[in-house]
């Protein structure tokens, strides 16, 4: 009574196909969800509202990165995120400036610079050359450090 004869082969051709469709749809959905820029823009956005300085690192799942003065772009095979800064503009430090990664991962700035002014300086071309920020290799962790010097106030990021 409720028997469904299929006899033709085209019909079950058909219903191969839809199959094989039908797998290929399921295997080419990402087996991960995409990196959590969200959560990296939090732990920037904690060390940018602190009054005094301050350090934190996050540990990141993405292949790369995009930093902006504003914005964070995180980037894998399971997809692309992006988190905007609430507190800014940061300073993503450029993969030539020796100067500001050493400040970054702790030296103070008045041994890494001449004076406020170079300090300044730096500061200023790193944030022009975020303007047109690319995607670049994640070192797996983020590291985000505020540091202050006679009026020199930044918020300094690199992963």
């Amino acid at each position: 009574m409720f028997d469904f004869a299929m006899e033709a082969w085209y019909g079950w051709l058909g219903l191969s196909m839809a199959g094989v469709a039908l797998f290929g749809a399921a295997a080419g959905l990402p087996t991960a969800p995409p990196p959590d820029a969200g959560a990296a823009g939090a732990t920037i956005d904690r060390v940018a509202a602190a009054e005094y300085t301050a350090t934190a690192e996050h540990p990141l799942d993405a292949a790369e990165i995009k930093l902006g003065t504003r914005r964070i772009g995180l980037r894998s095979d399971a997809g692309t995120a992006h988190a905007t800064l609430s507190f800014g503009p940061v300073t993503p430090v450029p993969a030539d400036e020796s100067s500001l990664r050493d400040v970054l991962y702790g030296t103070p700035p008045e041994r890494a610079f001449g004076s406020p002014e170079e300090f300044r300086q730096s500061v200023v071309h790193a944030r022009a050359d975020a303007a047109d920020a690319s995607w670049r290799p994640v070192d797996r962790t983020l590291i985000v450090r505020r540091v202050t010097w006679e009026g020199v106030n930044v918020v300094l990021v690199d992963a």
